[in-house]
């Protein structure tokens, strides 16, 4: 079970074994995928601070990207494909340490300039403890709690921390769309990994990861268009 996830198309096919599952453990497309929306969100800003930008992608990069993944890692009940490689204390480490510097740049920005980014703060946090270590008997393990934290809260978020107006329009209406897009991805990556796992069906394996490669770097580039866009208007 532990090898069946070192030939996903997201892990290298380079290096050491361990660099290798740490690569593969973050899953760095649907990471991006996460990314682009806060990126979504700054943008839809009437005007552009391009740290905050950058500080919030930061924020979900250390945050989600690499802490959730961690608590998931060791939280979950089910078998984890990465568990050979890396010991529960690692892991352990790598969620605080992660949080630690994703809620001390929030904190900052907060304190400083956007207190409203703190209600995001406390939601996201809730939300990745109680998802990744399926409290209160999974309630909130479910599409529609993952769709709101990687889809939907970071859209807000991206807007947030520009604007420090957590209600509009638009952004409200980009965030329905990202969490639809989360959904398509959940939705898709649970048979898929059961396929991969079980050595199910191989042509169904190649459709839905063909399909999970155009959701995810199209909602990547989507946003560096957005990105760029801006910029060149200034």
């Amino acid at each position: 079970m532990t090898e069946s996830r070192m030939n996903e198309w997201f892990v290298p096919r380079f290096g050491p074994p361990r660099f290798r599952a740490f690569v593969g453990l973050l899953f760095l497309p649907y990471t991006g995928m996460c990314i682009a929306f806060t990126l979504v969100g700054a943008m839809l800003a009437p005007d552009i601070h391009w740290d905050r930008a950058g500080a919030i992608a930061l924020v979900y990069a250390l945050a989600l990207g690499v802490g959730a993944h961690a608590a998931d890692a060791i939280g979950s009940k089910k078998a984890k494909p990465w568990g050979a490689y890396f010991t529960r204390r690692q892991m352990a480490a790598l969620l605080i340490l992660s949080l630690a510097g994703a809620y001390a740049i929030g904190i900052y920005y907060i304190v400083l300039y956007v207190p409203a980014l703190a209600i995001v703060a406390v939601l996201e946090g809730f939300l990745l403890f109680a998802y990744n270590f399926e409290i209160w008997g999974g309630r909130f393990h479910t599409n529609f709690w993952f769709a709101a934290s990687w889809g939907a809260l970071p859209v807000v978020a991206g807007y947030v921390i520009q604007t420090g107006n957590i209600v509009a329009l638009a952004p409200l209406a980009a965030a329905a769309g990202a969490g639809l897009a989360s959904t398509a991805e959940i939705r898709m990556s649970r048979p898929y990994k059961q396929l991969k796992r079980e050595g199910g069906s191989p042509a169904l394996a190649k459709r839905l990861e063909g399909r999970l490669k155009l959701l995810s770097l199209s909602t990547i580039a989507f946003s560096l268009v957005l990105v760029a866009a801006r910029a060149v208007a200034g």
